[in-house]
């Protein structure tokens, strides 16, 4: 009995603290306007298998609403490359990136920092190490991470591992 409610509470705590984060991009980490861009998320701790990708702006007189950009993107993937035709609007700032249910576009998933979008032939931002313009991400797959705890250590929400252990009898020090 004790078991199922520490499997229960695991659960539990997983659900709450799964999160979708837009990482790239940022108010510090722009796109080109008619370039290749990336578009980097938390994939490892997302709670939704995929997702809608939809560009907005602020400001109606550069987008009345948001647009898709990508109509279902695979959440697994942590990265994508945006296409010069998917980043093909007006040099503008107070863009921001939505992830949203593909059923359903109002339900906004994450939203992505306001970022701007510079004119074609503008200089990307020095790379950092959460993302490059070349659509590569630092993000580490499940397999790469060089855990102690195995495979399933990598899906288990910071918090859960404590309540795993005790539903499992092990002792924790």
């Amino acid at each position: 009995m004790l078991v199922r409610i520490l499997v229960a509470a695991a659960a539990l705590v997983g659900a709450v603290s799964a999160q979708l984060t837009v990482t790239n991009p940022t108010s510090d980490s722009w796109w080109v306007a008619q370039s290749a861009n990336t578009l980097a998320w938390t994939c490892n701790t997302s709670p939704y298998n995929n997702f809608t990708v939809l560009l907005a702006n602020s400001n109606p007189s550069i987008l009345v609403q948001p647009i898709a950009i990508i109509a279902i993107q695979e959440s697994y993937d942590c990265s994508k490359t945006i296409t010069q035709q998917q980043s093909a609007q007006p040099a503008a700032t107070g863009y921001t990136v939505l992830l949203a249910n593909p059923l359903n576009s109002t339900d906004v998933y994450a939203t992505s920092e306001t970022f701007e979008i510079k004119a074609l032939g503008s200089s990307y931002p020095a790379t950092s190490s959460a993302s490059s313009p070349s659509g590569t991400s630092s993000s580490s797959s499940p397999s790469s991470t060089g855990s102690s705890g195995g495979a399933l250590a990598q899906y288990i929400p910071a918090g859960a591992g404590m309540v795993l252990a005790l539903a499992a009898g092990l002792v924790v020090a």
